[in-house]
C-alpha cells in the first residue's frame, strides 16, 4: 500500500545507510552489494538482489552520472542568464536510470527513444557535452545544428527527444517492429514519464506490441510529478508497471544505479526472448518540470532537500565505492575536478560557436531529397534543399 505526504507525493520506503557488514569484498577488486528487490508482475522470477561491481565499472558509472548532472546544472545556469531560450527540461536527479539502462544496451544494435527530458540520453548515446550545450544555445555545432533545441536532440541509435507527451511511444513501438523485421536481435527501449502513462496512444502501443510480440522495453521514469500534479492526483492506479493485464512488469528503485543495471540486465534479455515488458523506475527530478517552473509550488523545498541528502544516486554510488574500498575519496575528488574543468570548457566553446545562417534554415530537412521545396509562397524565389550533414538512423 502506497503512503503519501501532505503534498500528495508517494513516501518512499527508507533504505538503510550502507554498512560495511553488508558489503562483500573480493581479492579480484570487486565488491558485492545487496540492493532493493524489484517488484514483479506476471513474472515468476526477477533480477538478482545481489550485485557485484569492480573498480573500473563503478568509476565509469560514477563518471557518467556526474557528467550528466554537471551538464544539466550548467544548462540551468545558462537558462537563468537568458542564453538558453524556450523549453528546457532538466534530468538532474534521474541520472541512474539513463546510466543504468545504457550499461546493458547492445551498442549499434539496440535503439532508444524518449520524451523531452533528453539531454542526458543524447550525450550518453554518442553526442558530446559541447554538441548538447551548443544545441540548447541554438548554435551551429549543436547536434541538430541549433534547429532543434532542448526537446529535439538525436544521436546514433537514439531517436530523440520528442516534445509531445506520450506521442513517441508508438514511434518506439515502430522502432521495435523494425528490429523484429530485420531479425538482428535488437530491441527498442522506449522511455516515458508518469505524466504520459495515461495517454491512450500508450495503451494502443501496448496492444500492438503484444499482438505482434515486438521486442520493446517500455520504461516509465516515474519522477512522481506530471508537470505540477502529484501522480496519485492524476492516476487512479500508480503501479505503472502493472498497467496492462497482458504485459509483465517490473518495479525498480530508479535512484540506485546498480539496482537499475541489474534490473535491465534481466529485462533486456526477457524482451529479446519473449517480447514486450514494462519497467517502472521510481525516481525524482530536482528541478521543476521545465526551467520555467520553480518546482516548489506543489512540493516543499524540504522534500527536495531530503531526497538530495538521502537518496541522491551519485552520492549513493560514491558512498558504496568508498566504503567498499574500490576507490579512495581522493580518487573521486580527482574525477570531480577533471569533470568540472571539462564541462566549463565545453560551455565556453558552445557559447563561442556561431549560429547557422538564415540560408541554412531550409537545409537538412530530408536525408536525400535535393529538389526545390514545395509550399513556398507564390512570387518568392524557389528554395532548394541541401543535405549538409550526415543523416543518421535511416537504415
Amino acid at each position: 500500500m502506497l503512503r503519501y505526504n501532505a503534498q500528495g507525493v508517494v513516501l518512499l520506503r527508507k533504505i538503510p545507510a550502507f554498512r560495511v557488514s553488508s558489503i562483500r569484498l573480493y581479492s579480484s577488486g570487486e565488491a558485492s552489494f545487496e540492493i532493493e528487490p524489484c517488484k514483479l508482475y506476471l513474472l515468476e522470477e526477477g533480477p538478482s538482489t545481489s550485485v557485484s561491481v569492480d573498480k573500473e565499472e563503478a568509476l565509469k558509472l560514477y563518471t557518467q552520472m556526474s557528467i550528466i548532472r554537471r551538464m544539466e546544472n550548467a544548462s540551468a545556469t545558462l537558462y537563468k542568464a537568458k542564453l538558453i531560450r524556450g523549453f528546457c527540461h532538466l534530468y538532474a536527479g534521474q541520472e541512474a536510470v539513463c546510466v543504468g539502462v545504457y550499461s546493458q544496451l547492445k551498442k549499434d544494435l539496440d535503439t532508444v527513444i524518449t520524451a523531452y527530458r533528453a539531454h542526458g540520453w543524447t550525450w550518453i548515446m554518442g553526442e558530446t557535452v559541447f554538441s548538447v550545450i551548443a544545441e540548447l544555445l541554438g548554435r551551429k555545432g549543436g547536434c541538430s545544428q541549433g534547429k532543434g533545441g532542448s526537446m529535439h536532440t538525436y544521436a546514433p541509435s537514439f531517436y530523440g527527444g520528442n516534445g509531445i507527451v506520450g506521442a513517441h511511444v508508438p514511434l518506439g513501438t515502430g522502432c521495435a517492429l523494425a528490429q523484429k523485421y530485420t531479425g538482428k536481435g535488437g530491441i527498442n527501449v522506449c522511455l516515458y514519464g508518469d505524466g504520459a502513462a495515461n495517454q491512450g496512444q500508450v495503451f494502443e502501443a501496448y496492444n500492438i506490441a503484444k499482438l505482434w510480440k515486438l521486442p520493446v522495453l517500455y520504461v516509465c521514469e516515474n519522477n512522481q510529478y506530471g508537470l505540477g500534479t502529484a501522480m496519485n492526483r492524476a492516476s487512479a492506479d500508480t503501479n505503472f508497471y502493472k498497467r496492462i493485464s497482458y504485459i509483465p512488469g517490473l518495479w525498480v528503485d530508479g535512484m540506485d544505479v546498480l539496482a537499475v543495471r541489474e534490473c535491465f540486465r534481466f529485462a533486456m534479455q526477457y524482451v529479446r526472448d519473449n517480447g514486450p515488458l514494462i519497467v517502472e523506475a521510481l525516481t525524482y527530478r530536482y528541478f521543476g518540470h521545465s526551467m520555467s517552473d520553480p518546482g516548489t509550488s506543489y512540493r516543499s523545498r524540504e522534500e527536495i532537500q531530503e531526497t538530495r541528502q538521502k537518496r541522491d544516486p551519485i552520492n549513493r554510488l560514491k558512498e558504496r565505492i568508498i566504503s567498499s574500498e574500490l576507490a579512495t575519496e581522493e580518487e573521486i575528488q580527482a574525477i570531480d575536478k577533471k569533470l568540472k574543468q571539462e564541462i566549463e570548457e565545453a560551455v565556453q566553446k558552445a557559447q563561442a560557436d556561431p549560429e547557422i545562417g538564415v540560408d541554412h534554415l531550409q537545409y537538412d530537412i530530408y536525408a536525400k531529397y535535393q529538389h526545390p521545396l514545395r509550399g513556398v509562397a507564390t512570387g518568392l524565389p524557389a528554395v532548394t534543399h541541401k543535405t549538409t550533414g550526415k543523416p543518421i538512423n535511416i537504415d
